[in-house]
């Protein structure tokens, strides 16, 4: 059920199943039924079945959650029939709440429900899970009918705006390379900066204007496909409704003049012409590049069969500082999710109280998260395999976790071809 590559759900449902799960759990104002309140699920499930409460309707029902201290109790919440109709295929267990699906369901929200019933109910209650989910999946996607016709793919209004200014600017450039201000090169990476600029603005007006969402009229069905993560992207959307954009030659290098149409208004000859460079290129190039994977694959393996957990510790007191991955001010990845499922080489500390999260030799669980979030250091020493200690292999503590399993690595297990 899980990657070995990441430790994360590869049972994910995609596409149809994604786009049922993302429609159903929907919300919208002023829906048939709305601000009704009910006892329990199965009243909102009969209720829908009668057709007096609408699937996106905004509705209060009384369930069972837990509160701060982990305590099980009832709470009336607001939700939509169609979140309570995913919260009834839940496993019965404490540990998962009404709050899990009581969100909009995305690809990456579906995959972290996944997750999430798999830590805590294990394996049988998650395939029973994901089996329940595909057949629900499937028939809301069925239901709703989405579909789309050319008409959905909005071209915005300003793209003439942007245009117009981007050839504006252009003309400046060629002026200013006659007069000699600037050389050949300059002027060529100006003029693809301008188009490139100009392209993005227009993908964002039309993901703004297919994005909205207007009382009384339905949401449209490419937003949905590429914002639920059952179909194609904003790149893509760009291509059929913005402009093209800029296309490569046939040497790799970017052609000055973009394809200013969409696929939507249609190419004109030349346009046409430009865009078959790129779509050629990429056929040739991925018929090249198949023999290269293989061959890596082969020489990987060749190198790393005889890494093998030997022992279950080496007793090294070396390891590894990390800290979270930054991109200026942003947080690209997290110190604890850089650290999960790896064993401390010195006990990781609250900054707050001096208490203790994890020992050392101890491994970081998914139980430590919000400690580690909040009140953590902003570094951490953790075992690492390229300071095992070990004389053949490696030993488990500095491997850490099974990524497949969840669990301790066991001994005689091939971490390197895995790796």
């Amino acid at each position: 059920i899980l990657s070995p590559a990441n430790g994360k759900p590869i049972i994910v449902p995609s596409q149809d199943i994604i786009l049922g799960l993302y429609y159903m759990s929907l919300e919208r104002d002023k829906e048939q039924g709305e601000g009704m309140a009910f006892a329990n699920i199965q009243e909102i499930l009969l209720a829908l079945g009668n057709g007096s409460v609408s699937l996106h309707a905004k509705v209060k029902a009384r369930v069972a959650t837990r509160d701060e201290n982990g305590e099980r109790v009832t709470r009336v919440i607001e939700t939509t029939p169609g979140r309570a109709q995913l919260a009834d295929l839940l496993p019965d267990n404490p540990n998962c709440s009404f709050d899990l699906v009581n969100k909009l369901m995305t690809k990456k929200q579906v995959s972290d429900v996944i997750d999430h019933v798999y830590r805590h109910c294990g394996q049988k209650d998650t395939v029973i899970f994901c089996d329940r989910l595909m057949s629900l999946g499937f028939g809301q996607a069925c239901d709703a009918g989405i579909s789309f016709g050319i008409a959905d793919l909005t071209t915005p209004d300003l793209k003439e705006k942007y245009v117009s200014e981007a050839e504006a600017q252009v003309k400046t450039f060629e002026q200013q390379y006659l007069d000699g201000l600037i050389t050949q090169g300059e002027k060529y990476n100006k003029v693809v900066d301008v188009w490139s600029r100009c392209s993005d603005f227009v993908a964002d007006e039309m993901m703004k204007g297919i994005s909205t969402i207007r009382e009384g009229e339905p949401i449209n069905s490419v937003w949905m496909m590429a914002h639920s993560g059952a179909r194609g992207s904003a790149a893509q959307i760009k291509q059929l409704a913005g402009m093209r954009g800029l296309m490569a030659k046939p040497s790799g290098e970017i052609i000055e003049t973009p394809i200013i149409s969409s696929f939507k208004e249609g190419l004109n000859v030349l346009e046409y012409f430009n865009s078959t460079h790129g779509a050629r290129k990429g056929l040739a190039d991925t018929a090249l590049k198949t023999a290269n994977s293989g061959y890596l694959t082969r020489r990987l393996v060749d190198v790393a069969q005889d890494c093998i957990v030997n022992i279950e510790d080496c007793g090294t007191s070396n390891g590894l500082t990390v800290r979270a991955v930054m991109s200026g001010s942003e947080v690209v990845d997290s110190l604890y999710d850089r650290i999960l499922g790896r064993i401390m080489a010195e006990d990781l500390v609250d900054i707050g109280t001096g208490e203790v999260i994890v020992a050392a030799g101890e491994m970081v669980t998914e139980e430590h998260g919000d400690r580690i979030e909040t009140t953590g250091p902003d570094q951490a020493l953790i075992r690492s395999a390229l300071l095992c200690e070990a004389e053949t292999g490696i030993c488990g503590k500095c491997y850490g976790r099974d990524l497949a399993r969840g669990t301790k690595v066991n001994i005689g297990e091939a971490v390197g071809v895995i790796a």
